[in-house]
């Protein structure tokens, strides 16, 4: 297996504990691939084996990739609140259609300290009767706090579903000043 072919797709991982609780954050040539949220051994394995499937490789631990590395350094600064936006290479092939296009408009329109309802997000891109299907878009996010779907809000002031788990939406929203820190 060590062909240098031109379609083989490499795919490094690591884990790193944060502020929110241990993340695994995986890259391919292309960019950052995923993030995962609880990055428990049982969560890692069931990740790996979801990439491995997606993008017919095995991932490779490799913690000091330099992509990786500066991953780390963006999410970590990010959640000590000192950057407001990643600067990373992305690759979106994990995730296409609607909710790809979805999550685009949500990195790029979306700024730092604000939030968007689903029904309005699903207005940006021209699909205004599509809320649940924005929702579903979030759900599936392979990408989230640096395709910051913690930013996604129900429009009666609701604060949504989080696949990080709703006390992390929580913490990042008071992060980015948009709710009162939380108490407990």
């Amino acid at each position: 297996m060590n062909s240098h072919g031109q379609d083989e797709q490499q795919v490094v991982w690591t884990v790193v504990d944060t502020a929110i609780g241990p993340l695994l954050l995986a890259a391919t040539r292309d960019g950052l691939v995923t993030v995962v949220f609880h990055a428990t051994d049982a969560v890692c394995e069931r990740a790996l084996g979801r990439l491995a499937s997606r993008l017919g490789t095995a991932p490779v631990e490799a913690p000091d990739s330099p992509l990786l590395t500066e991953a780390i350094r963006q999410i970590e600064t990010y959640l000590d609140g000192s950057r407001r936006d990643f600067e990373l290479p992305l690759d979106w092939s994990l995730i296409s259609g609607f909710n790809r296009e979805v999550l685009r408009e949500l990195a790029s329109g979306v700024p730092y300290g604000s939030v968007v309802g689903y029904g309005d997000l699903a207005g940006r891109v021209g699909q205004p009767g599509a809320a649940q299907a924005v929702g579903a878009a979030m759900g599936a996010n392979p990408l989230p706090v640096v395709v910051p779907c913690h930013r996604v809000v129900e429009s009666d002031g609701g604060i949504g579903g989080f696949g990080g788990g709703l006390e992390t939406k929580r913490k990042l929203l008071a992060l980015e000043g948009v709710l009162p820190e939380p108490l407990f």
